[in-house]
């Protein structure tokens, strides 16, 4: 009995036991089940963040795609328009030098003398250069003389006329004017200032007074006084009033005022301004008789002051733009002689008739004119 009690008790123990173990496993894998459920999730929610992360770089790469697209495609937009530009430009300038070497001897000769015209109404209108204006449109004329074109008489004609026209302009001697002025200018120096200045020249005194003839005490006294300042005071009688008497530097700046105003006048004769001219002359003048004695070497400064203001500088030039601008349109010059080249043979046969009209005596000879027509009957034929 005990022994079957001992094996009840150790069974019931063992039951007791596994019984426990069963609680114990069942807790174990529950609570393995919820780590594992829970990890589960996590990695899941992990998952589904990277899920998104790969989403959203996939629309930025997507984006950025898009945009480089974009980009590239402007990029060669704009090198496909600069590339057509240039070819435009290359086309233009292949076409141009074709033009250019397409041109004849007779071409490049009338180019040359639309160049010498343009410069001969640029030297006469803007400088007055009358020589040059008609060298060049001898040098002109003679280009459209060797281009042998017929078009060109028109313009040859106009050339003729106003190398005439040029011919009988009078042009001022603009050099020799400057070194008379020049000259003029040096003389300046010279001339005696109308007020008395300190470190003036002393000139004596030749004039006589009525009282040098008085035999009074008071005059023989007036002699003596005069006799033992000579040397030391010298007396000038002039008949302009004496207000002041000038400084060194006042007196220097009187002649330096006058060679100013003659450097004015010889910059208006270079540059050919009448206005000028005449103004810096009349001032020049005016200073000279306001501020220098009337003595001979004066008045004949003054007078070749006045020599220079009766002289024109500048001309009235003629109009020489009219065979340039002929010359520039020589197309419908061409055209014109075009058409009366191509009606010249129409009017030859009437010509042989109209001839004899007004000829009466020399009618014996126009028998041997008809033979020349008599020869376009074989070509005819």
């Amino acid at each position: 009995m005990i022994i079957i009690l001992i094996i009840f008790a150790v069974a019931g123990a063992g039951y007791y036991f596994l019984m426990q173990l069963r609680d114990r496993q069942s807790n174990l894998g529950g609570e393995v089940k919820g780590e594992m459920a829970k990890k589960i999730s996590d990695y899941q929610a992990q998952l589904t963040a990277i899920q998104e992360h790969l989403a959203t770089l996939e629309s930025t790469i997507a984006h950025k795609d898009d945009h480089f697209t974009a980009r590239l495609d402007e990029i060669s937009k704009q090198q496909s328009e600069k590339l057509a530009s240039t070819r435009k430009d290359l086309s233009e300038e292949i076409a141009r030098l074709q033009r250019q070497l397409g041109k004849t001897r007779g071409d490049w000769l009338i180019a040359d003398a639309e160049y010498l015209l343009g410069a001969a109404n640029e030297r006469l209108q803007l400088v007055g250069d009358v020589n040059t204006a008609r060298e060049a449109l001898e040098a002109a004329d003679q280009r459209l003389r060797e281009s042998g074109d017929a078009a060109v008489f028109k313009v040859r004609e106009e050339i003729a006329k106003e190398i005439a026209a040029l011919k009988s302009v009078a042009a001022a001697d603009i050099v020799g004017l400057y070194a008379a002025l020049q000259s003029l200018q040096d003389t300046s120096e010279k001339l005696t200032l109308l007020l008395p200045y300190a470190g003036k020249t002393l000139t004596p005194s030749t004039e006589i007074h009525s009282h040098a003839d008085s035999k009074e005490p008071a005059h023989e006294l007036l002699d003596s006084a005069i006799e033992s300042l000579h040397g030391i005071v010298t007396i000038r009688h002039t008949d302009q009033p004496i207000k002041e008497t000038l400084t060194p530097e006042e007196a220097q700046f009187i002649r330096e005022q006058l060679r100013a105003k003659l450097e004015t006048v010889k910059i208006a004769l270079v540059q050919q301004n009448e206005a000028l001219y005449r103004a810096g002359l009349q001032d020049a003048k005016k200073w000279t008789e306001l501020n220098f004695t009337p003595n001979p070497e004066t008045r004949k400064f003054i007078g070749e002051l006045g020599r220079f203001l009766a002289i024109n500088i500048r001309s009235h030039f003629p109009d020489i733009s009219t065979s340039l601008k002929l010359l520039r349109d020589i197309t419908k010059l061409r055209v014109e002689t075009d058409k009366a080249l191509l009606a010249a043979p129409a009017e030859k046969p009437k010509a042989p008739e109209a001839k004899p009209l007004p000829e009466a005596p020399a009618a014996a000879t126009p028998p041997p004119a008809p033979a020349a027509p008599a020869q376009p009957e074989p070509t005819k034929k």
